[in-house]
């Protein structure tokens, strides 16, 4: 028989006793424990070279393209400011981005808000007619062949020839801003949502019909999941479009923006500020592209 052996906290804990009436030697009980719990799990060491893969090559490319706009701008009499001249001039420019001296003198911190704002209208507005059509020329094939040739038709139309329309209709140029950014973003949603719904396995249809779903039902459970990598694919084509048009839109009708920024520092024949206005248009655009892309991860059903 085992006899259980109680000890106060303050004692230090003795060794294990062998069981009574054996001649085995006492147990320490380090040894108990170690044999007793479970080993830990060997630490794994950090990747230094998957890191140093990452971040390199977009350095290198970095210091590449800077290198080639140094040796570009070593003869005086270029008119392209050095890297260190436009640093200087970003470093300034930034330190007040959001002042107001007048509606046409702001702060590039504004022009980007404001430029941003209207992209966020236009394109909601474009995803809300865009989608649900989508879907709708997807899934039934009459009205595919019917308005598949006016989207044909329409699509390869240049943004900004949509421009002087807006602004007939809608005398004033922020509506017209706007209503080229929808009309030059929907396309690809429109594409892309119908794409996705034609590529739905007949199967899960056929099992809907017989399981006698409502169309709301094949909506949301069947079509929703299967076409959503595809719409995604096409609200980030979209507001990539949709950043691109607004800087060429604002250049022609005026006001506040981005675009109206840069044309009004052309005038200027201030180049250092174009410069950082063509670095600030692009990091927008491509916070945009990767907000979407962590969305789009965020409601992948691929697991």
């Amino acid at each position: 028989m085992v006899s259980a052996v109680f000890h106060s906290p303050m004692n230090p804990t003795p060794t294990a006793s062998a069981p009574a009436g054996t001649d085995a030697p006492a147990v320490a009980p380090a040894v108990v424990a170690a044999v007793v719990a479970p080993p830990k799990p060997a630490r794994s060491p950090f990747d230094w070279r998957g890191l140093w893969l990452q971040v390199l090559p977009p350095v290198l490319g970095l210091g590449l393209m800077i290198g080639i706009w140094a040796l570009l701008t070593i003869k005086s009499g270029s008119g392209i400011p050095t890297p260190m001249q436009t640093w200087e001039a970003a470093v300034k420019l930034f330190a007040d981005p959001f002042y107001r001296n007048g509606p046409n003198d702001q702060g590039i911190g504004w022009n980007i808000l404001f430029s941003l704002e209207r992209v966020a209208v236009g394109f909601g507005l474009a995803a809300l007619v865009g989608i649900p059509l989508g879907f709708i020329i997807g899934r039934f094939t009459f009205i595919n062949r019917m308005v598949s040739p006016l989207i044909s038709l329409l699509k390869p139309v240049s943004p900004l020839a949509w421009l002087p329309i807006g602004l007939l209709v809608f005398k004033s140029a922020n509506p017209a801003a706007i209503w080229t950014i929808f009309i030059c973003s929907i396309w690809p949603m429109v594409v892309n949502t119908a794409v996705g719904v034609q590529r739905v396995p007949q199967d899960y249809l056929n099992v809907a019909k017989v399981l006698n779903l409502s169309e709301w039902k094949v909506l949301t459970k069947i079509l929703f999941p299967s076409v959503l990598p595809y719409m995604l694919t096409g609200v980030r084509l979209s507001v990539g479009t949709a950043w691109l048009v607004i800087v060429a839109a604002e250049m022609l009708t005026g006001g506040v923006g981005i675009g109206f920024w840069v044309w009004d520092e052309w005038n200027n024949l201030n180049v250092q500020h174009i410069i950082i206005a063509i670095f600030v248009i692009g990091v927008v655009g491509l916070l945009l592209e990767q907000a979407l892309m962590l969305l789009a991860r965020r409601f992948s059903f691929d697991d």
